[in-house]
Order: C-alpha cells, then structure tokens, then sequence
C-alpha cells in the first residue's frame, strides 16, 4: 500500500451492500484454480437474518474494507449468544473473512471485528467461523495444492501470516483424511469386525435413512449428534429449526446409501452421514445455478467420483463397542457400488485421538489442516 493511500471500514447491511460483501471473494480467488466458488444463493442463506434460522439466537455485522474506493476486504463480527451459554464464555467469532495481499487491510478488517464484539462485552475474538462450526471454518494451513471438499475452507496462504501479524494465535488445528474406499470396503478384517460387533450388541441393524421419512430421520440425527458431540471443542447443540433447515438444504444432495442409521431393537442408536464432494460440480458454475446451471450439475455430478464423511455420532451406552467400524464398512461398501473412489474424513480436531485412529483404521492419510484463531479483546 503506497503512502497516503487510506484503509476506511464501512458496515453494509442493505442488498447492495451484502451483494458486494458476497462477490468480493471471486477479486481474491481469480488466480487461484483451486478455489471452489461457492453459490452466492447459497452464502446469501448464510448471512440473511431472516431466513437462516443460526441468527434466532445470534447476531452479526458485516464490514467492507475499502481503499481508494475500490474494495480489498471483508469481514463479519458474529456472537452466537448458544455458544456462550453453552461454554460459559465471553466468545464471539470473526467469520467470512477475505482480503487481498495487504497486511493493513486485514488488520483494519480484525480491529473493526473486535472493536464491535468488545463494545457487546465480548472478551476473546476467535475464528474464522461461516458463521458457526456447523458451516465452514477455520484457514488452510497444509493441503493447498488441491482443492476443497464440499462445506470445507480454501484459503490463500497469506491469510495465516496476517493473523499472527495482527496478534491473533493459534486456538485449535483441524485435520482431514483421505483413504481409498475400495480398499478399506475388501477388507476382509474389517468384514470379521463388523460381524464380531453385530455378535457383541444383540438386536444392532443397519439401514439407509429412509427419504420419505427424512424430517423425522434427521430428527434422531440431531438428538443423537447433540449428545454424542456435545463434550467437544466449539460444539453448540443444533436447534430444531437449524435440523429443519438443514434437512431442506441438504435434501438434494443426499445419496441415501451413505446416510446409515444404526438401530438397536428399532431405536436408534447412531448414525453415520456422507455425501457426494458437490465441489466437483460447483467449480464449474461460478456461484451461479440457472436454468444451464442447473442441467449443468446434474451432467457434471455423474463424474464425482469422491465422497465427504460429515459427521457421525454413537449414542453413550453404545461407545466403544465397534459400530462406527460397522457404519464405515456399510457406507463403503455402498459408495464402491455407486462408483465413488475416494473418501474425506473432516473435519477432525487435532486432540480428538480416539477420532484420528478411527480414520486410519479406514487408512486414511492426514492430508489437509486447518486452523482457527483466537485473540483476547
């Protein structure tokens, strides 16, 4: 930045202005092939007040960093009021954050963050977060040579200089694996585990979720995902609303063979939800689904060949008994039927252990990290 040549912050909030919040990252991202853009109906759900129910117990400002009248950067401040009641901590979230190659124009974005978050008696800043842990988050530190799987982070690498620039450390690393499924699905060891465990908890079945009941199936989900997750790091109970919410933007995008329940004497016991990596499909539309974007993604998604494993979650009294191996082991099998080659475990925290043997358990190879940040206001 040349001298005299002024950072000024602005906070947008009317349609003009969060129609620009939402297509600056494409200036950022032009010459990374890389990236994955995303569909701006799809972040424009993400920031709406109105329409995405995360905001019934959370608020945001969203900022424009401009110089010379031209924009170089973007921010938001987010305190999801759940996460402090939840954690008993004066926390809120810097999120959807992008800049272009200038030092002083992120640290303008953070001070505009956490001057608001402080003026709401908010006492550490962390993030990023899009807008929670439930949608993406955190930097790329290690992986940036290919692209992103669905609903996971691309970021240029100069992003982790500025926040450490701008004093913010390191809150918690974020790990992805990837492993080979038709490998793990021949496993003949796997095969005799799987049997052993179905042996070992009398009345256990496994079942694709049933789409015409998908509300009521995705209900079980979230019970058993809020108290499977619920002693971890930056967890905050999905709400009903949120379920329903999410059912609805996910429900295109489910292959019901790789979302398994498992059920003991007909009550649920866990779950286990993948879905096609979508980003092979989105790379091609530049955030935009038309009439040709449409026809386009359906052509372009019989050519996915990877998968995403979002999220799984075993109910207490059935830990530590095997049925993760058995959900794994059905998924895959599926997935190799369906002609899916590869699959992303993320994300995983890095002192999640148990979690990391899990994937390599299903040979996967640590291959991407992300990381989140946090500085005391």
């Amino acid at each position: 930045m040349a001298a005299g040549e002024l950072v000024t912050i602005e906070e947008v909030s009317g349609a003009g202005g969060i129609n620009e919040f939402i297509r600056f990252p494409w200036k950022v991202y032009r010459d990374h092939p890389c990236w994955v853009p995303p569909l701006k109906s799809e972040v424009k759900f993400l920031l709406s007040e109105k329409k995405n129910p995360f905001f019934q117990h959370a608020e945001a400002a969203f900022f424009l960093a401009r110089r010379n009248g031209e924009t170089v950067g973007r921010i938001a401040a987010i305190i999801d009021r759940n996460h402090i009641k939840t954690h008993q901590e004066q926390a809120g979230f810097f999120g959807f954050f992008e800049c272009l190659p200038d030092c002083a124009v992120a640290r303008k974005l953070l001070e505009a963050a956490a001057s608001r978050l402080k003026e709401r008696d908010i006492e550490i800043m962390r993030g990023p977060m899009n807008p929670s842990t439930n949608e993406e988050c955190g930097l790329l530190l290690e992986g940036v040579d290919s692209s992103p799987m669905i609903m996971m982070p691309y970021t240029p690498a100069y992003y982790l200089d500025y926040m450490e620039r701008c004093g913010l450390t390191k809150a918690k690393d974020l790990y992805a694996y990837i492993t080979v499924i038709r490998e793990v699905a021949a496993g003949g060891r796997l095969e005799r585990v799987a049997a052993a465990v179905q042996a070992r908890v009398p009345g256990l079945t496994v079942r694709p979720v049933d789409m015409k009941r998908l509300g009521r199936e995705l209900a079980a989900v979230k019970q058993i995902y809020n108290a499977a997750w619920s002693h971890n790091w930056g967890f905050v109970p999905m709400t009903d609303e949120e379920r329903e919410s999410m059912a609805k933007r996910l429900k295109p995008l489910i292959v019901p063979e790789l979302l398994i329940m498992a059920e003991v004497n007909g009550t649920p016991a866990a779950f286990f939800m993948a879905v096609p990596d979508y980003n092979q499909v989105l790379g091609k539309l530049n955030g935009r689904l038309g009439p040709v974007g449409i026809a386009r993604s359906l052509w372009y998604s019989r050519k996915i060949r990877d998968i995403r494993i979002l999220t799984m979650g075993v109910k207490a009294e059935y830990r530590k008994k095997g049925i993760e191996i058995l959900l794994y082991l059905e998924a895959f099998k599926a997935a190799v039927k369906k002609g899916y080659e590869r699959a992303e475990m993320s994300w995983v925290l890095e002192d999640n252990v148990l979690m990391q043997r899990g994937c390599e358990l299903m040979g996967g190879r640590l291959y991407k990290k992300y990381r989140i940040y946090e500085k005391k206001i």
